[in-house]
Protein backbone atom coordinates (compact mmCIF):
# COMPACT_ATOMS: atom_id res chain seq x y z
CA UNK A 1 0.00 0.00 0.00
CA UNK A 2 2.96 2.39 0.74
CA UNK A 3 4.43 1.32 -2.67
CA UNK A 4 1.42 2.49 -4.61
CA UNK A 5 0.52 5.85 -2.64
CA UNK A 6 3.99 7.23 -2.94
CA UNK A 7 3.69 8.83 -6.85
CA UNK A 8 0.27 10.80 -6.05
CA UNK A 9 2.37 11.83 -3.00
CA UNK A 10 5.84 13.48 -4.58
CA UNK A 11 3.22 14.57 -7.76
CA UNK A 12 1.31 16.87 -5.44
CA UNK A 13 2.18 20.11 -3.85
CA UNK A 14 3.69 18.85 -0.49
CA UNK A 15 6.25 20.74 1.65
CA UNK A 16 9.75 20.71 0.64
CA UNK A 17 10.66 17.58 2.87
CA UNK A 18 8.19 15.52 1.60
CA UNK A 19 9.56 16.18 -1.88
CA UNK A 20 13.25 15.86 -0.57
CA UNK A 21 12.54 12.32 0.80
CA UNK A 22 10.97 11.31 -2.86
CA UNK A 23 14.19 12.45 -4.80
CA UNK A 24 15.80 10.60 -2.33
CA UNK A 25 14.26 7.42 -2.81
CA UNK A 26 15.10 6.92 -6.69
CA UNK A 27 19.03 7.59 -6.01
CA UNK A 28 18.91 5.02 -3.09
CA UNK A 29 17.70 2.83 -5.46
CA UNK A 30 19.93 3.89 -8.38
CA UNK A 31 22.79 3.17 -5.43
CA UNK A 32 21.67 -0.67 -4.55
CA UNK A 33 21.34 -0.67 -8.45
CA UNK A 34 24.69 0.04 -9.54
CA UNK A 35 26.01 -2.29 -6.46
CA UNK A 36 24.31 -5.18 -7.45
CA UNK A 37 25.75 -4.38 -11.09
CA UNK A 38 29.22 -4.42 -10.03
CA UNK A 39 29.23 -7.11 -8.04
CA UNK A 40 30.93 -10.10 -9.15
CA UNK A 41 27.98 -12.66 -8.13
CA UNK A 42 24.32 -12.33 -6.86
CA UNK A 43 22.78 -12.65 -3.30
CA UNK A 44 19.79 -14.34 -3.15
CA UNK A 45 17.23 -13.50 -0.20
CA UNK A 46 14.80 -16.61 0.71
CA UNK A 47 13.77 -15.60 4.07
CA UNK A 48 13.20 -12.20 6.01
CA UNK A 49 15.97 -13.08 8.38
CA UNK A 50 19.31 -13.43 5.60
CA UNK A 51 18.65 -9.34 6.12
CA UNK A 52 20.11 -9.26 9.25
CA UNK A 53 22.65 -11.24 8.19
CA UNK A 54 23.39 -9.85 4.99
CA UNK A 55 23.14 -6.04 4.49
CA UNK A 56 21.00 -4.97 1.15
CA UNK A 57 23.33 -3.26 -0.96
CA UNK A 58 25.72 -5.89 -0.02
CA UNK A 59 28.25 -6.87 -2.96
CA UNK A 60 30.59 -9.53 -3.82
CA UNK A 61 34.37 -8.63 -5.15
CA UNK A 62 36.34 -11.00 -6.76
CA UNK A 63 39.91 -10.33 -5.11
CA UNK A 64 42.30 -13.07 -7.35
CA UNK A 65 42.09 -15.24 -10.43
CA UNK A 66 43.89 -17.71 -12.62
CA UNK A 67 44.70 -20.60 -9.54
CA UNK A 68 43.68 -24.35 -10.14
CA UNK A 69 40.93 -25.13 -7.27
CA UNK A 70 41.75 -23.04 -4.23
CA UNK A 71 40.42 -24.18 -0.60
CA UNK A 72 40.72 -23.47 2.91
CA UNK A 73 40.89 -19.38 3.30
CA UNK A 74 42.66 -18.69 6.73
CA UNK A 75 42.87 -15.03 7.61
CA UNK A 76 45.75 -14.59 9.94
CA UNK A 77 46.26 -11.69 12.67
CA UNK A 78 48.63 -10.13 10.68
CA UNK A 79 46.76 -8.45 8.18
CA UNK A 80 46.44 -10.95 4.85
CA UNK A 81 44.83 -13.95 3.91
CA UNK A 82 46.47 -17.40 2.92
CA UNK A 83 44.53 -20.09 0.72
CA UNK A 84 45.37 -23.35 -0.52
CA UNK A 85 45.33 -24.53 -4.32
CA UNK A 86 44.57 -28.07 -3.90
CA UNK A 87 45.66 -29.02 -7.88
CA UNK A 88 48.61 -26.25 -8.01
CA UNK A 89 50.28 -27.80 -5.04
CA UNK A 90 50.86 -24.45 -3.11
CA UNK A 91 49.52 -22.04 -0.55
CA UNK A 92 48.82 -18.48 -1.94
CA UNK A 93 49.01 -15.50 -0.01
CA UNK A 94 47.13 -12.48 -0.67
CA UNK A 95 46.83 -8.89 1.16
CA UNK A 96 44.67 -5.67 0.69
CA UNK A 97 46.30 -3.44 -1.34
CA UNK A 98 48.14 -6.36 -3.20
CA UNK A 99 48.34 -6.06 -7.32
CA UNK A 100 47.98 -10.08 -7.24
CA UNK A 101 48.27 -13.18 -4.94
CA UNK A 102 51.84 -14.36 -4.19
CA UNK A 103 53.01 -18.01 -2.96
CA UNK A 104 53.20 -18.20 0.33
CA UNK A 105 54.43 -22.05 0.29
CA UNK A 106 55.65 -24.48 -2.39
CA UNK A 107 54.79 -28.22 -2.62
CA UNK A 108 52.70 -27.61 0.05
CA UNK A 109 50.46 -31.01 0.10
CA UNK A 110 52.98 -33.28 -1.84
CA UNK A 111 56.59 -33.43 -3.56
CA UNK A 112 54.92 -34.12 -6.69
CA UNK A 113 51.15 -33.47 -7.80
CA UNK A 114 50.31 -35.59 -11.30
CA UNK A 115 48.16 -32.99 -13.71
CA UNK A 116 44.25 -33.79 -12.73
CA UNK A 117 45.12 -35.02 -9.29
CA UNK A 118 43.96 -33.36 -5.61
CA UNK A 119 46.91 -33.78 -3.49
CA UNK A 120 48.06 -30.35 -2.47
CA UNK A 121 47.19 -28.67 0.90
CA UNK A 122 43.65 -28.06 1.20
CA UNK A 123 42.25 -26.84 4.69
CA UNK A 124 44.10 -24.10 7.08
CA UNK A 125 43.94 -23.47 10.75
CA UNK A 126 45.93 -21.63 13.23
CA UNK A 127 46.51 -23.34 16.88
CA UNK A 128 47.11 -21.08 19.88
CA UNK A 129 50.73 -20.68 19.25
CA UNK A 130 49.98 -18.67 15.97
CA UNK A 131 51.31 -22.02 13.61
CA UNK A 132 49.44 -22.26 10.57
CA UNK A 133 48.18 -25.78 10.29
CA UNK A 134 48.10 -27.36 7.14
CA UNK A 135 46.07 -30.51 5.63
CA UNK A 136 48.53 -31.95 3.21
CA UNK A 137 45.66 -34.30 1.17
CA UNK A 138 49.03 -35.73 -1.11
CA UNK A 139 51.29 -36.93 2.49
CA UNK A 140 48.46 -37.76 4.09
CA UNK A 141 48.47 -35.90 7.45
CA UNK A 142 48.30 -32.33 9.50
CA UNK A 143 51.42 -30.35 9.87
CA UNK A 144 52.21 -27.26 11.74
CA UNK A 145 54.57 -24.61 10.36
CA UNK A 146 57.08 -23.40 13.08
CA UNK A 147 58.46 -20.00 12.79
CA UNK A 148 61.59 -21.39 10.99
CA UNK A 149 59.27 -22.50 8.26
CA UNK A 150 60.12 -26.36 9.35
CA UNK A 151 57.19 -28.63 9.29
CA UNK A 152 56.10 -30.25 12.12
CA UNK A 153 53.95 -33.72 11.79
CA UNK A 154 50.77 -33.50 14.01
CA UNK A 155 48.63 -36.27 13.10
CA UNK A 156 49.34 -38.97 10.07
CA UNK A 157 48.24 -42.57 11.33
CA UNK A 158 45.10 -44.19 13.12
CA UNK A 159 46.04 -47.39 14.43
CA UNK A 160 49.57 -47.54 12.94
CA UNK A 161 48.14 -46.66 9.20
CA UNK A 162 48.45 -43.93 7.41
CA UNK A 163 45.69 -41.16 7.03
CA UNK A 164 43.75 -40.66 3.82
CA UNK A 165 43.92 -37.21 2.93
CA UNK A 166 43.30 -35.14 5.75
CA UNK A 167 40.93 -32.12 4.79
CA UNK A 168 39.69 -29.91 7.04
CA UNK A 169 39.95 -29.26 10.84
CA UNK A 170 37.93 -27.28 13.69
CA UNK A 171 38.95 -26.68 16.76
CA UNK A 172 37.12 -27.50 20.30
CA UNK A 173 37.78 -24.75 23.09
CA UNK A 174 39.13 -27.97 25.07
CA UNK A 175 42.89 -28.19 22.75
CA UNK A 176 40.80 -30.80 20.64
CA UNK A 177 41.82 -30.59 16.84
CA UNK A 178 38.52 -32.72 15.02
CA UNK A 179 39.22 -32.87 10.99
CA UNK A 180 38.31 -34.83 8.21
CA UNK A 181 39.39 -37.68 6.01
CA UNK A 182 38.03 -38.80 3.00
CA UNK A 183 40.16 -39.87 0.02
CA UNK A 184 40.45 -36.92 -2.65
CA UNK A 185 44.40 -36.91 -2.27
CA UNK A 186 44.47 -40.33 -4.16
CA UNK A 187 44.56 -40.49 -7.78
CA UNK A 188 41.99 -43.51 -7.33
CA UNK A 189 40.60 -41.89 -4.18
CA UNK A 190 38.96 -45.58 -2.62
CA UNK A 191 40.21 -47.30 -5.37
CA UNK A 192 43.71 -46.55 -5.03
CA UNK A 193 46.15 -49.39 -3.87
CA UNK A 194 48.03 -46.69 -1.34
CA UNK A 195 44.47 -46.20 0.66
CA UNK A 196 45.06 -48.40 3.60
CA UNK A 197 41.95 -47.58 5.84
CA UNK A 198 38.71 -49.02 4.26
CA UNK A 199 36.88 -46.13 5.14
CA UNK A 200 36.55 -42.16 5.73
CA UNK A 201 36.48 -40.85 8.82
CA UNK A 202 36.13 -37.85 11.37
CA UNK A 203 38.62 -37.84 13.97
CA UNK A 204 39.41 -36.20 17.09
CA UNK A 205 43.09 -35.19 17.58
CA UNK A 206 43.58 -35.02 21.69
CA UNK A 207 45.82 -32.24 22.96
CA UNK A 208 48.06 -35.22 24.25
CA UNK A 209 48.72 -36.30 20.43
CA UNK A 210 46.35 -39.44 20.33
CA UNK A 211 44.22 -39.54 17.01
CA UNK A 212 40.79 -41.01 18.07
CA UNK A 213 38.33 -41.92 15.44
CA UNK A 214 35.00 -40.51 15.68
CA UNK A 215 32.92 -41.74 12.89
CA UNK A 216 33.34 -44.00 9.47
CA UNK A 217 30.30 -44.08 8.11
CA UNK A 218 30.25 -41.00 5.57
CA UNK A 219 31.50 -41.87 2.19
CA UNK A 220 32.70 -38.33 1.75
CA UNK A 221 33.49 -36.08 4.82
CA UNK A 222 34.40 -32.66 4.28
CA UNK A 223 33.83 -29.51 5.27
CA UNK A 224 33.43 -29.45 9.37
CA UNK A 225 32.61 -26.59 12.02
CA UNK A 226 30.87 -26.53 15.60
CA UNK A 227 28.55 -24.61 17.19
CA UNK A 228 28.78 -21.50 19.44
CA UNK A 229 28.07 -23.80 22.54
CA UNK A 230 30.02 -26.71 21.05
CA UNK A 231 26.97 -28.99 21.50
CA UNK A 232 26.68 -29.65 17.91
CA UNK A 233 29.14 -30.71 14.85
CA UNK A 234 28.13 -30.10 11.51
CA UNK A 235 29.80 -32.27 8.53
CA UNK A 236 29.88 -31.52 4.68
CA UNK A 237 29.31 -34.92 2.63
CA UNK A 238 31.13 -34.22 -0.96
CA UNK A 239 29.19 -37.37 -2.10
CA UNK A 240 27.45 -36.66 -5.73
CA UNK A 241 25.45 -39.80 -4.87
CA UNK A 242 24.78 -37.66 -1.14
CA UNK A 243 25.31 -34.49 -1.57
CA UNK A 244 24.34 -33.61 2.14
CA UNK A 245 24.45 -31.92 5.49
CA UNK A 246 25.26 -33.88 8.96
CA UNK A 247 24.96 -32.74 12.44
CA UNK A 248 26.13 -34.62 15.45
CA UNK A 249 25.78 -34.16 19.02
CA UNK A 250 28.87 -33.85 20.96
CA UNK A 251 29.30 -35.81 24.15
CA UNK A 252 30.81 -34.07 27.36
CA UNK A 253 33.87 -36.12 26.66
CA UNK A 254 34.08 -34.65 23.12
CA UNK A 255 33.11 -38.02 21.35
CA UNK A 256 29.86 -37.89 19.01
CA UNK A 257 26.38 -39.02 19.43
CA UNK A 258 23.31 -38.90 17.42
CA UNK A 259 23.80 -38.41 13.79
CA UNK A 260 21.35 -36.34 11.93
CA UNK A 261 20.97 -35.60 8.19
CA UNK A 262 20.71 -31.24 8.45
CA UNK A 263 20.04 -30.52 5.21
CA UNK A 264 19.84 -32.69 1.52
CA UNK A 265 20.81 -30.98 -1.67
CA UNK A 266 21.08 -34.19 -3.39
CA UNK A 267 18.62 -33.07 -6.00
CA UNK A 268 19.88 -30.04 -7.04
CA UNK A 269 21.60 -30.03 -10.30
CA UNK A 270 23.45 -26.88 -10.12
CA UNK A 271 27.02 -27.35 -10.24
CA UNK A 272 28.90 -27.45 -6.68
CA UNK A 273 28.59 -30.09 -3.59
CA UNK A 274 28.85 -29.32 0.13
CA UNK A 275 32.06 -28.26 0.66
CA UNK A 276 33.53 -26.05 3.50
CA UNK A 277 32.06 -24.45 5.86
CA UNK A 278 32.04 -22.20 9.29
CA UNK A 279 29.72 -20.32 11.69
CA UNK A 280 28.72 -17.13 12.98
CA UNK A 281 28.01 -16.22 16.17
CA UNK A 282 24.58 -16.60 16.37
CA UNK A 283 24.97 -19.81 15.43
CA UNK A 284 24.10 -19.53 11.62
CA UNK A 285 25.68 -21.89 9.18
CA UNK A 286 27.47 -20.42 5.86
CA UNK A 287 28.48 -24.11 3.82
CA UNK A 288 29.23 -23.84 0.01
CA UNK A 289 26.89 -26.25 -2.13
CA UNK A 290 25.89 -26.55 -5.68
CA UNK A 291 25.84 -22.90 -7.28
CA UNK A 292 27.18 -20.67 -3.60
CA UNK A 293 26.98 -20.56 -0.22
CA UNK A 294 24.08 -21.98 1.60
CA UNK A 295 22.78 -20.11 4.43
CA UNK A 296 21.04 -21.65 7.52
CA UNK A 297 19.69 -20.28 10.91
CA UNK A 298 20.72 -23.47 13.71
CA UNK A 299 17.31 -24.94 12.93
CA UNK A 300 18.35 -26.07 9.34
CA UNK A 301 16.25 -22.86 7.49
CA UNK A 302 17.43 -22.24 3.98
CA UNK A 303 17.67 -17.89 4.70
CA UNK A 304 19.56 -17.21 1.61
CA UNK A 305 22.15 -17.82 -0.50
CA UNK A 306 25.60 -16.03 -1.85
CA UNK A 307 26.59 -17.04 -5.08
CA UNK A 308 29.94 -15.68 -6.66
CA UNK A 309 30.33 -16.46 -10.30
CA UNK A 310 32.87 -19.04 -9.78
CA UNK A 311 30.84 -21.85 -7.44
CA UNK A 312 32.85 -21.51 -3.66
CA UNK A 313 34.58 -24.46 -2.25
CA UNK A 314 35.38 -22.90 0.67
CA UNK A 315 34.35 -19.76 3.02
CA UNK A 316 36.56 -18.60 6.00
CA UNK A 317 36.60 -15.23 8.55
CA UNK A 318 38.44 -12.43 8.03
CA UNK A 319 39.15 -8.31 8.15
CA UNK A 320 36.99 -7.55 11.78
CA UNK A 321 34.94 -10.65 11.40
CA UNK A 322 32.79 -9.22 9.74
CA UNK A 323 33.91 -10.35 6.11
CA UNK A 324 33.30 -13.81 4.54
CA UNK A 325 36.30 -15.15 2.17
CA UNK A 326 35.22 -17.11 -0.51
CA UNK A 327 37.46 -19.40 -2.36
CA UNK A 328 35.65 -20.74 -5.41
CA UNK A 329 37.70 -22.60 -8.32
CA UNK A 330 39.79 -20.20 -9.70
CA UNK A 331 39.22 -16.91 -7.81
CA UNK A 332 38.96 -15.99 -4.32
CA UNK A 333 35.97 -13.30 -3.73
CA UNK A 334 34.65 -11.50 -0.72
CA UNK A 335 31.52 -10.15 0.84
CA UNK A 336 30.99 -7.52 3.75
CA UNK A 337 28.49 -8.87 5.91
CA UNK A 338 26.27 -7.83 9.14
CA UNK A 339 27.22 -11.04 11.21
CA UNK A 340 30.31 -11.68 12.55
CA UNK A 341 32.10 -14.94 12.82
CA UNK A 342 34.95 -15.74 14.98
CA UNK A 343 38.16 -14.97 13.64
CA UNK A 344 40.57 -17.99 13.76
CA UNK A 345 43.26 -18.19 16.58
CA UNK A 346 40.46 -16.24 18.50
Amino acid sequence: MIERIRPALCSGAAAMLMMAACAEAPKQEEKKAAAEAASAGTVARIDPAFDALVPAGASIEKLAGGMGFIEGPLWMKAGYLLFSDVTGNKIWKWAPGMAAAETFLEKSGADECPEGTYCGSNGLNLDKKGRVLVCQHGRGRIVAIEADGKHTVIADKFAGKRLNSPNDTAWKSDGSLYFTDPPYGFPKQDDDPKKVLKFNGIYRLNPDGKVKLLHKDMTRPNGIAFSPDEKTLYVANSDPAKKLWMKFTVAADGSLGDAKVFFDVTAEKEDGLPDGLKVDKSGNIYATGPGGVWIFNPEGKLLGKIQPTEHPANVGWGDDGKTLYMTARTGLYRIKLSAEGVLPGM
